[in-house]
């Protein structure tokens, strides 16, 4: 349970374990470290950072007696950190490590990577339907197969490796037929089609497809060191490019989510951009944290970005990686969204007044065991309003808000 008092030394920093304000915690769940946490009809679904956990099932019903009711593996050099789940399907990424995460681990032999489709109409008893494999493209020697994705129930918006292509790219993919899902439509930033006769005017694969979230008819898609883009899917054969933001350079992190916030505020239209603090580039200037960006979309062909929030003692200086900002919550229920902070916990922020965010809520949960500091890596919210933030190395914190 989070502290009131102590501090953590981390690197450049001394983060002070600030406990809470406006947060209940109920219970912390000792679980291995994960990507992404959903809840259904009382139920989270974990995607864990490393193998050999896969993909952790667990009963929520009371939310201080969490209960694990199934669990997937994962074979070394791999690893399923993000999942989605809508009615009775689950669908669970799967990823061969970056080059910086392997350790001496390989893949086995043919490893593709891609998607895995499982029925959990019984969700202890989670049953493969099949498996939607992704396939080697330039580039991606060590980081194959599927990164985050999003699901409405029948299409999958999905960040694959795909032959001839340089990074992620967009594709979209039919689940009318579980068992047999359909390329539908794709997309690339131009220069990714390397078998194309296109030329990356960026390093390596440096522009890459990070996850496309679906609002009506578009994807606000984030791209990593290629900033973000918004693509018209009216047509999902054919996406189109409407716009796009990029400021990485001068700002060294990459851009993580896109989310558009799925009503109006002051009667105009808006996105909340969520930078990963997870690396610098070497010929980059030095920076503090990673923070958030609010983009006015009301004109969606020219987003501009009229507000960014960091949290208020974030130090001035660099910081190490993983320190600063990552995940907002995907589910919006209100203008108060919760957001992982990697070192920082959970920072509830109030975006009422798009030009002055403010911080209205925080947790900061206690140092897992076997970690250097807090790792926040995700969080969501169930029907109940109850939050789930979940530690990149390990722990599940169930939080009411007060």
């Amino acid at each position: 349970m989070a502290k009131a008092k102590g501090i953590k030394k981390v690197g450049y920093v001394d983060v002070q374990n600030h406990g809470h304000a406006g947060l209940n915690p109920l219970h912390w769940h000792d679980c291995a470290g994960g990507g992404q946490v959903v809840v259904q009809n009382k139920v989270a679904y974990v995607g864990n950072m490393r193998n050999p956990h896969g993909t952790q099932i667990i009963d929520v019903k009371d939310p201080k007696k969490p209960k694990l009711l199934a669990e997937l593996a994962m074979p070394p050099g791999t690893h399923s950190h993000k999942v989605r789940v809508h009615g009775d399907l689950m669908l669970v990424n799967r990823e061969a490590l970056a080059v910086h995460s392997l350790n001496g681990e390989v893949p086995p032999d043919g490893y593709n990577g891609g998607i895995g489709i499982y029925d959990i109409s019984k969700p202890a008893q989670p049953k493969l339907i099949t498996e939607w494999n992704a396939t080697l493209g330039p580039g991606a020697a060590h980081a194959r197969g599927v990164h985050r994705f999003d699901f409405d129930g029948r299409y999958a918006y999905i960040s694959p490796t795909m032959d001839g292509y340089i990074g992620n790219i967009v594709m979209i993919l039919d689940l009318k037929d579980p068992a047999k899902p359909q390329e539908v439509g794709r997309w690339w930033m131009p220069g990714q089609w390397a078998a194309g006769g296109e030329q990356a005017t960026w390093k390596n694969d440096a522009h890459k497809c990070h996850h496309p979230l679906r609002h009506g008819n578009r994807l606000y898609t984030s791209y990593w060191q290629g900033g973000l883009v918004i693509l018209d899917i009216e047509d999902m054969a054919k996406p189109k490019f409407v716009s796009g933001l990029d400021w990485s350079p001068p700002f060294p992190w990459p851009t993580h989510t896109a989310l558009r916030i799925p009503f109006k505020i002051k009667q105009r239209d808006f996105m909340l951009v969520s930078d990963e603090d997870v690396f610098r580039q070497p010929d980059f200037p030095p920076y503090p944290a990673a923070f958030l960006w609010m983009v006015d979309v009301t004109d969606e062909k020219h987003p501009q970005v009229i507000s960014t929030f960091q949290i208020e003692d974030m130090p001035d200086g660099p910081q190490p990686r993983m320190t600063g900002c990552h995940q907002p919550c995907e589910i919006v229920t209100g203008t108060e969204i919760p957001v992982a902070w990697f070192a920082y916990g959970l920072r509830i922020i109030d975006i009422s007044n798009p030009h002055a965010l403010k911080e209205v809520a925080y947790y900061m949960p206690d140092v897992p065991e076997g970690s250097e500091r807090v790792q926040s890596n995700d969080v969501t919210v169930d029907d109940r309003g109850l939050i789930y933030l979940l530690d990149r190395v390990r722990g599940l914190s169930i939080l009411e808000r007060t």
